[in-house]
């Protein structure tokens, strides 16, 4: 990993920018598309802008998953999604299978 207050933004090429990825994802707080340090970066390269912002959604989308949702603990589905599966249970004559 490359130390990031040595490098040269103005002057940064795509595959330097990459070595930097891990870093600014470590300490940047998942935010480096807003970061105004690369807003002139971005604009000179907007692949790796388009790069980075597909990397924040990845790495929201993996945090969230780690994350309890809903109400109560997050673990177990709400009494509304118990009584809606009981309720279809009833509904539903239950099938056969033929040979």
């Amino acid at each position: 990993m490359k130390d990031l207050a040595s490098a040269n933004l103005d002057n940064m090429t795509t595959a330097e920018f990459e070595e930097y990825l891990p870093e600014l994802f470590e300490s940047g707080g998942g935010s480096i598309s807003k970061d105004p340090r690369f807003a002139n970066f971005f604009k000179a390269h907007p692949d790796c802008a388009s790069l980075v912002r597909d990397l924040e959604t990845i790495a929201e989308q993996a945090k969230s998953l780690f994350e309890p949702s809903g109400e109560g603990s997050g673990s177990e589905p709400s009494d509304a999604v118990w009584s809606n599966i009981a309720s279809k249970l009833k509904e539903e004559p239950p099938t056969t299978k033929e040979n």
